[in-house]
């Protein structure tokens, strides 16, 4: 897809200035704070703001701005390693912004614009240890967690039998993607909704508008002993194409996002298999994002089993265990 779609190829730019110079990006939030931080660091011979990311070819900030094309604002930094290294910009990067934050930053933020987020004490204390950044972040998302349920695990429990699992998949439209799964043996119950948002109790026009964060997908109810969760990732993997940013079809947004959201490490193992098998299969490369399932809220009753009801035009499809009829999927 590179070939024919140039946003979704590599950035081959040369570096600024001399030829031992290197290039970065980094996205952090509104581009125009986080350029002037990088620009103040010795050693950056140049910063750019700009797009990237995406799926749409030569974007305005108008199309980014509408949050439709997969873009990311990012900071394109020129830089002369012998004068500043990598990790020196990566400093300025934790320093600048919280990373904990689903597709948003709080301007408010005192953390955000401080002089001291960056300063030579933070750098050298990220030089010399560099997990200690992300340890910082890791007991802020679990505080985070406490106070907003939309950051928290999915404790809900499977429906049926005491044996029986939980899946979580986003596969582009849920509409087309429940019934797939419907239609599995050893498959007991699923549900349609909105995940790994930021956003407590969101409503369908909410999450259409690319600001909550999530992502529609398909809870999956399952009785391992008939069916396993590799059966599952193989419906989850030949329902959709894994290699668009933020797309399905004429599906654009964030909420159409391809992911896998695990509930043990069984089964992060098992979808990290299964992504790297299917790499093996297609040349293009798959942007399925493999995560923890988060809260799990669970869509308008309008949405469940939505095509198996006969969707908007009243066309009911068969959910039959083993059916094999194609699945269309209308409005």
């Amino acid at each position: 897809m590179a070939e024919t779609n140039p946003a979704l190829g590599p950035d081959l730019d040369s570096p600024y200035g001399g030829a031992g110079n290197q290039l970065a990006q980094f996205g952090a939030g509104c581009f125009w704070s986080v350029e002037l931080a990088f620009q103040r660091v010795e050693g950056v011979v140049k910063t750019e703001v700009g797009y990237t990311q995406g799926h749409f070819p030569n974007p305005t900030y108008k199309d980014v701005c509408s949050g439709q094309t997969g873009h990311s604002e990012v900071v394109r930094v020129h830089f002369d390693p012998a004068v500043c290294s990598y990790s020196t910009l990566l400093a300025v990067f934790w320093g600048k912004h919280d990373p904990t934050t689903v597709n948003r930053q709080y301007q408010q933020m005192e953390t955000l614009n401080q002089p001291r987020s960056i300063n030579s004490s933070f750098i050298e204390s990220f030089s010399s240890n560099q997990q200690s950044p992300l340890k910082t972040i890791t007991k802020r998302r679990q505080k985070m967690a406490e106070t907003n349920p939309a950051l928290g695990p999915d404790l809900d429990s499977p429906y049926g039998g005491a044996g029986n699992q939980l899946a979580q998949f986003g596969a582009g439209c849920f509409w087309s993607v429940e019934l797939a799964f419907q239609r599995v043996e050893g498959v007991v119950k699923t549900e349609v909704g909105y995940t790994q948002g930021h956003f407590p109790n969101p409503t369908y026009k909410d999450v259409c508008s690319g600001q909550t964060g999530h992502s529609e997908v398909v809870r999956v109810h399952f009785d391992p002993a008939v069916c396993s969760y590799s059966t599952l990732l193989a419906v989850f993997w030949g329902k959709h194409d894994p290699t668009t940013v933020n797309r399905q079809g004429n599906d654009v947004g964030t909420q159409y996002r391809s992911g896998i959201y695990y509930y043990n490490e069984e089964q992060a193992k098992l979808a990290k298999e299964s992504l790297e098998a299917k790499q093996k299969e297609i040349t293009a490369k798959i942007v399925t994002e493999i995560l923890p399932a988060r809260k799990f809220y669970p869509a308008e009753e309008y949405h469940q089993q939505y095509l198996e009801k006969g969707g908007g035009s009243g066309n009911k499809q068969s959910a039959r265990k083993g059916c094999n009829d194609p699945i269309r999927c209308y409005g």
